[in-house]
């Protein structure tokens, strides 16, 4: 917590202003490059508009420009492979943002999330691929848990991300799509643009 309040003081924007990144540290060689994939695919599809890697194969750059050129995107969500997390995180914090970090040690989050989305600020999402450092603890904002159970990094970006934006992201229309889904009861429906 940035400081003590009362939960009841709080008052939350209508419609907040801020944006989201990730810094995901860390991957994991042998069995990571899928769920490197994944964590880029569900940043960019539930709002954020930059994810920060470390140690990442250029093959998922790769595949972030197919997506983003199939999907839309590539004006609205960026993928940015950097050496040193630690700047990345001090940066952030000297612009005012908010550092969260999402861990199964943290306070739950929904004792925090009224809190963090009424700041009103920038939020980096700090996640990890392996150990996240000691050091991520002491240099968060926030140490959020979405449970105190173990569970996968990409589920815990999902439902922080979804409760940050309350389910705004999805209003959100990506640009430069060559193709289209068409929401439909059954079977698909994609629709090429261009």
């Amino acid at each position: 917590m940035l400081e003590e309040k009362s939960k009841s003081s709080i008052s939350i924007p209508q419609k907040s202003s801020f944006k989201v990144s990730v810094l995901r540290i860390g991957h994991r060689l042998v069995r990571d490059d899928r769920t490197t994939t994944h964590a880029v695919l569900v940043s960019r599809a539930l709002g954020c508009e930059r994810i920060y890697m470390t140690d990442v194969d250029d093959e998922i750059k790769n595949t972030l420009k197919k997506v983003n050129k199939r999907w839309g995107g590539e004006n609205e969500f960026q993928l940015e492979i950097i050496d040193n997390w630690k700047q990345i995180i001090r940066n952030w914090k000297a612009s005012n943002g908010i550092v969260v970090h999402l861990t199964m040690y943290g306070c739950l989050i929904n004792e925090e999330i009224a809190e963090i989305r009424a700041l009103d600020r920038d939020i980096l999402v700090v996640i990890g691929a392996e150990k996240v450092p000691k050091e991520v603890y002491f240099l968060a904002d926030y140490n959020i848990a979405i449970g105190n159970q173990p569970h996968s990094e990409i589920a815990s970006l999902a439902i922080f991300l979804d409760r940050i934006f309350e389910g705004r992201q999805f209003d959100r229309k990506l640009t430069n799509e060559s193709m289209r889904i068409v929401p439909t009861e059954k079977g698909k429906n994609v629709i090429k643009i261009k």
